[in-house]
């Protein structure tokens, strides 16, 4: 089974990223082959665990059960832009502007608490951020547009207060993944 931990976000955030999904599909056209994220599926991952043997599922999910203990805060949207910084571009994002620091928090609890458990932490530093597309088999010379396309994109203020983290299951499929929820962690 295939499980991350997310942070669910608020309507209003969903339908900003989903203004800046229709003004990058108008700018792309067909010039790009894109996989757009459904604006229901969109949400901000705070640590992948990847795929976890169903026998050890349980005891991941015990890991992750206790509160945390962090205050609930904001999150806000900030700029768009694309990974990798250089090269063709392979994903489209929104970034965070409001609740870093406490993101970051998150995702280094969810570290200490899979560490015992045989989880290594990603070796780069984390990098909250909302993904729109994949980008598939961009044309030759197209990373310009792309990057430029991105760059003037403007995200419509929006925020979300948040009070919990999610465990979920991840099922991937050539329509796209469908997640599902299986533990909610509550902030205190």
């Amino acid at each position: 089974m295939r499980l991350f931990v997310a942070i669910e976000l608020a309507e209003d955030v969903r339908r900003a990223a989903e203004d800046v999904t229709r003004k990058l599909q108008r700018k792309f056209g067909e010039s790009q082959r894109a996989r757009w994220v459904p604006v229901e599926d969109m949400h901000l991952t705070v640590r992948f665990i990847g795929h976890v043997h169903e026998e050890r599922v349980p005891a991941v999910l015990d890991a992750l059960t206790p509160p945390l203990t962090l205050e609930p805060f904001d999150v806000a949207l900030g700029r768009c832009g694309v990974f990798p910084p250089h090269g063709p571009p392979r994903v489209c994002w929104i970034g965070i502007d409001t609740g870093l620091p406490s993101l970051t928090a998150l995702h280094n609890e969810f570290n200490a608490r899979l560490l015992p458990l045989g989880f290594e932490p990603e070796k780069r530093p984390y990098s909250a951020h909302l993904t729109l597309a994949r980008l598939k088999d961009a044309p030759r010379g197209a990373a310009v547009a792309v990057r430029d396309a991105v760059r003037t994109t403007r995200v419509r203020s929006a925020r979300c207060r948040i009070d919990h983290a999610t465990v979920f299951e991840s099922r991937l499929s050539p329509r796209g993944s469908t997640y599902t929820r299986l533990l909610e962690v509550p902030l205190i």
